[in-house]
């Protein structure tokens, strides 16, 4: 078991239980998550126990929206996720831990910065080969490096106006596919740990109480103060994370 003090397993805790409620209730909680677990862990560590920790979360993403997906918009985004993919996991294994950290803090401050600009414009279409080339490599990208594709796929299907239904089945799908691919990735660089795993065991039934806090709580959370909170939640750690 990896030694943190007590305050760290705290944090640890508190982020696992973020990731659950991401997954089934508010999208954008999960850069919360990748905040909490990279301020606690070395960085290339964190990206790890995190992706463990959000495919528990899928389980109950699937179960609560598997049945809206949008298959034609996942095979469209399908080879440039794959590309950004492949030049994350490049990156993971070349870059130092601080750079890693510091990319981290840096890709989640961007995304924060490009959502609020998107919410203050007035929302335009924004589809084809070229949109879905554009934020499907950047996902794939940043899901690899810091977990934080979350951001970039909601821009992509706020941008071509998809139905809220099938938004968050579509997420569902394209996050759970994603993240089982990352699997042999990260495990091939060698950040899966037996470590990592008992302490993602650990910390997993926080997931499962955030996922089911999350399905019951969804349709009567004030959404629009729970994203001000995290993007403010955000913007904070992401700063702590850069020094």
């Amino acid at each position: 078991m990896i030694d943190l003090p007590l305050w760290a397993w705290a944090l640890l805790a508190l982020g696992a239980l973020i990731a659950g409620l991401g997954k089934t209730a508010v999208p954008g909680a999960s850069t919360v998550s990748v905040v909490l677990l990279a301020s606690v862990l070395p960085a290339r560590t964190s990206t790890a126990a995190m992706l463990l920790l959000f495919i528990v979360g899928d389980v109950f993403a699937l179960t609560a929206y598997r049945r809206h997906a949008d298959w034609r918009t996942l095979l469209r985004l399908a080879p440039a996720v794959i590309a950004g993919l492949l030049v994350g996991a490049a990156f993971l294994a070349l870059a130092a831990d601080g750079l890693v950290r510091r990319t981290i803090a840096t890709i989640l401050l961007v995304m924060i910065a490009i959502t609020l600009w998107r919410r203050w414009r007035s929302r335009t279409a924004a589809g084809g080969r070229l949109a879905a080339a554009g934020y499907g490599s950047l996902a794939g990208f940043t899901t690899m490096v810091a977990n934080s594709g979350g951001p970039v796929m909601s821009m992509y299907f706020l941008s071509t106006r998809t139905p809220v239904k099938v938004f968050l089945g579509t997420s569902a799908w394209f996050f759970a596919i994603i993240n089982i691919v990352k699997v042999p990735f990260l495990a091939g660089i060698g950040l899966i740990t037996p470590q990592l795993l008992l302490l993602d065991l650990v910390l997993a039934p926080g997931v499962v109480i955030g996922a089911l806090i999350g399905i019951r709580i969804a349709k009567r959370m004030p959404q629009q103060l729970f994203d001000r909170l995290v993007i403010v939640l955000t913007i904070v750690g992401s700063v702590y994370l850069l020094f």
